[in-house]
């Protein structure tokens, strides 16, 4: 993957079509799980990192959890131990699961998250922040600009759900911006903090709140770091450093991540709108090969379906 430069690419296309999956996160749900794949990472992430774990392990066991899932969605460790599959043949089908999207992916960050799988970190779990359970419920504003009634589209994604993925993006995207991964995960987790207790009014309502934006935002911003013990609070807000600029190779890494997710995240919804029968029942073999095809298949046409 070649790296990013002033006057070459500013991001790496190839990695396109694993983020848009990895989006998906944010809406696969399962029998028994409260939330989404994405928004329960993103508090199974925050409760390691007060429990102790580095960031630097969190960062890459989270980031290689969301890559298997993306296909084997809630096929996770946990489940297949549950369905009585050993240590070693779960490995074997998460690490297929990363393997199946994976390909894109920088080699050397790609061997080290097959790594996290083949042998997982213990992680120990320390308290849930308060943060994460606000953000699970703090909507997103949708498409807002000032001047202009907002584009609601439903359902809205959450900002844990938003944090996590932008995170795990912005981990797979640092070596394109030779950026440290850990920092830029740690900023991302954390880059809406303020939403924990600000409503999401979108650019519109920032606007509107002129002057008393950035101090709200900033009161805001603190009270979730309150929550937060040294040294991880300190950690924290180093990473958050990177948050307001592209000055740096994190805060490159991070807002590539942040504007490629926000706009997925509306692509999403069009994608939705237009997909054709022709995809479904074509691309996708929705009837799809089987003793009984031939009979579904006939069926489908004297039902004339679709």
């Amino acid at each position: 993957m070649a790296g990013f430069s002033e006057t070459g690419p500013a991001a790496p296309v190839a990695l396109r079509e694993l983020l848009v999956e990895l989006g998906d996160l944010k809406r696969v749900r399962s029998a028994g799980r409260a939330g989404s794949i994405a928004e329960r990472l993103f508090a199974q992430g925050w409760a390691a990192l007060t429990g102790g774990v580095a960031p630097e392990t969190v960062a890459f066991d989270i980031t290689a959890k969301a890559l298997a899932a993306a296909r084997l969605c809630d096929l996770d460790a946990a489940f297949l131990a549950a369905a009585g599959l050993d240590e070693a043949q779960a490995a074997d089908i998460l690490v297929a699961g990363l393997d199946a999207v994976s390909g894109p992916v920088e080699a050397g960050l790609r061997d080290r998250l097959r790594a996290c799988l083949r042998e997982p970190a213990a992680l120990s779990s320390g308290p849930v922040p308060a943060f994460v359970g606000a953000l699970a419920q703090q909507p997103r504003a949708g498409v807002t600009c000032p001047g202009k009634p907002r584009i609601l589209l439903e359902p809205p994604e959450n900002h844990a759900e938003h944090c996590l993925v932008v995170a795990v993006y912005g981990v797979l995207l640092s070596p394109f911006y030779r950026a440290d991964p850990t920092t830029v995960f740690l900023a991302a987790m954390a880059h809406h903090f303020h939403n924990a207790a600000m409503p999401d009014a979108g650019f519109t309502g920032e606007m509107l709140l002129g002057d008393h934006l950035w101090p709200i935002v900033g009161r805001c911003s603190e009270w979730a770091l309150d929550e937060l013990e040294p040294p991880l609070r300190e950690t924290v807000g180093a990473a958050r450093l990177v948050l307001p600029d592209d000055a740096t190779a994190e805060g490159r890494a991070f807002h590539a991540a942040d504007s490629i997710d926000r706009v997925l995240q509306i692509a999403q919804h069009l994608r939705a709108a237009t997909l054709t029968m022709d995809t479904v029942l074509g691309e996708m073999e929705l009837v799809h090969a089987g003793p009984v095809k031939a009979f579904q298949d006939r069926v489908l046409t004297d039902m004339r379906i679709p």
